[in-house]
């Protein structure tokens, strides 16, 4: 037997400079993208005189979270001077029934498109996949006539309601794509057995999701948490999400441009979104592939 040699291709010199080429390159975009975060916390972290006359790239010599409490709690937005947390609070009421609700909605349709199959459900599908290259301004006039008709204007469950409906098309779209792979057997058995429709969906269908919900809970969380245009558009006053409050508290500091009063509140409207994606970022990627091959 030919013995093996004693240096593998990947530990060769040639290899090794290729690696350290390419870690140098990722690190070198890591610091392009993350250098505004820093900028952003460092000056949030500072007092006006010291970003006055200090260098924006310098870390604070004093850290201070002043302008993070005043953000919070003292921030004039408009009128109101009671910080982002009232909004804050707006936005975690609107995000947390609009995503569990889309996603429940999207699952059951996907799954009764796959395994339910019917007449005209490949024409349902269609027109709820042409939902989801809708933009935003179309539905403006018909969402706002609508949530006036049921009296839900400029309110927060009027924002869940838009969410749900608006989100249904992906989620449809992501739940639809993910039950293709699974196998048909397991309904037949189960439809053999006597399980109806919901049974299927609760006992068997639901519990084999696990990596196709994480992927839609933290696509709708971010598309909503994010969402500034229907919050402005169909909210007002102490109704408004926390990304509407943050584009007021911008543009009403007063005379003296607080800069890290501004950061701050930057951050905090953010920080969800980036908490979400640093826990789940990874079953997020996971779940992206779990349902591309069939079988």
């Amino acid at each position: 037997m030919a013995s093996l040699p004693a240096q593998t291709v990947a530990d060769t010199p040639g290899a090794r400079i290729g690696r350290i080429a390419i870690y140098a390159a990722l690190g070198l975009f890591a610091a392009f993208y993350l250098l505004p975060m820093a900028v952003m916390i460092a000056t949030s972290l500072k007092d006006i005189g010291e970003i006055r006359d200090g260098s924006l790239l310098a870390p604070p010599r004093a850290i201070s979270f002043d302008a993070w409490t005043y953000a919070w709690n003292e921030a004039c937005i408009g009128v109101d001077c009671t910080g982002l947390a009232p909004y804050f609070r707006n936005s975690v009421l609107m995000v947390i029934p609009a995503v569990f609700l889309s996603s429940l909605f999207g699952a059951l349709n996907g799954y009764a498109l796959t395994k339910w199959r019917f007449r005209g459900a490949n024409v349902i599908f269609g027109m709820l996949l042409f939902g989801s290259f809708i933009p935003f301004q179309v539905v403006l006039l018909p969402m706002a006539q609508t949530l006036g008709f049921l009296g839900l204007a400029s309110s927060v469950p009027g924002l869940v309601l838009v969410h749900t409906v608006y989100g249904l098309a992906f989620t449809t779209l992501f739940f639809r794509n993910y039950y293709v792979s699974l196998p048909d057997d397991l309904v037949r058995a189960a439809t053999i057995d006597g399980a109806g429709f919901f049974t299927i969906f609760w006992r068997i269908i639901l519990p084999l999701s696990p990596s196709i919900i994480v992927v839609t809970v933290i696509w709708q969380f971010t598309q909503i948490w994010n969402d500034f245009l229907f919050g402005a558009s169909f909210t007002s006053g102490g109704s408004q999400p926390v990304t509407v409050a943050l584009n007021n508290l911008v543009n009403t500091t007063g005379s003296v441009k607080l800069y890290n009063v501004d950061m701050a509140a930057a951050i905090i409207a953010a920080l969800p979104t980036l908490v979400v994606y640093i826990v789940a970022g990874r079953y997020f990627l996971r779940g992206l592939t779990a349902g591309a091959v069939k079988g």
